[in-house]
């Protein structure tokens, strides 16, 4: 957490004992305040009544489902929160991400990989969104949003529309997770939901044209079986 700053207050949501000491020691050691619930409705008195930087939720909780928490926290406020989860089935985690997770940890993780994940979600939390007239760059690549145009080390860039569409979806959700789904229906509609052939193919043309080295890329970045991530 950055020196001098006020500690940024997290919510952890997790039934497990060590689990939670467990990171109760990560996050206090990097000068953060935690509050614990060990379940759903504990978590969501916990949430409403003391309402944090960060909330941190397991999926598997004894008394109701992570995803129905997120959903039910994403009504009445956007705070960042980190999904916490033992599942393996990637459509678990796309759950998680389309009820409004901003981002995803599966157990077993490393206390370096939660803090660098927290640290980015506090980031992004008081950073000002990108608004129409912005202008978005990453590596050599600039984005004018507002005359729609696109340069690479200077030279002009051409998209085509579904090309930008997926940028633009990318650039919006800078530094998270936006899903298979989000993007296919964002583009083609709710008809189009299981054709993650079609991003892959859009997303191949995004990478050659933007990124230096298409095939190992550094800025549009795949969450496997999940979605991408625009990483500034």
């Amino acid at each position: 957490m950055p020196p001098g700053a006020p500690p940024p207050v997290v919510v952890l949501v997790e039934d497990e004992p060590h689990i939670r000491r467990f990171l109760r020691t990560a996050l206090v050691s990097a000068g953060a305040l935690v509050h614990e619930a060990d379940g759903f409705q504990a978590g969501l008195r916990l949430l409403k009544q003391r309402p944090p930087d960060l909330a941190i939720v397991d999926l598997g909780l004894p008394d109701g489902d992570g995803v129905d928490l997120i959903g039910q926290v994403r009504a009445w406020s956007a705070m960042p929160i980190l999904v916490l989860s033992a599942r393996s089935a990637e459509e678990q985690k796309v759950a998680a991400l389309d009820a409004g997770g901003d981002d995803y940890l599966t157990k077993p993780f490393g206390v370096a990989e939660l803090l660098a994940r927290v640290r980015a979600l506090l980031r992004r939390a008081v950073r000002p969104p990108v608004d129409t007239g912005a202008i978005c760059t990453f590596g050599d690549v600039s984005v004018d949003l507002q005359s729609r145009t696109i340069t690479r080390a200077g030279a002009p860039v051409h998209l085509t529309p579904i090309e930008y569409k997926l940028l633009g979806l990318l650039i919006g959700n800078a530094g998270r997770v936006v899903t298979h789904r989000r993007l296919l229906t964002g583009i083609w509609g709710p008809d189009r939901v299981d054709q993650t052939q079609y991003l892959r193919v859009h997303m191949a043309g995004l990478r050659r044209k933007l990124e230096d080295n298409p095939a190992m890329p550094k800025h549009i970045l795949t969450e496997s079986g999940v979605g991408y991530r625009l990483k500034l």
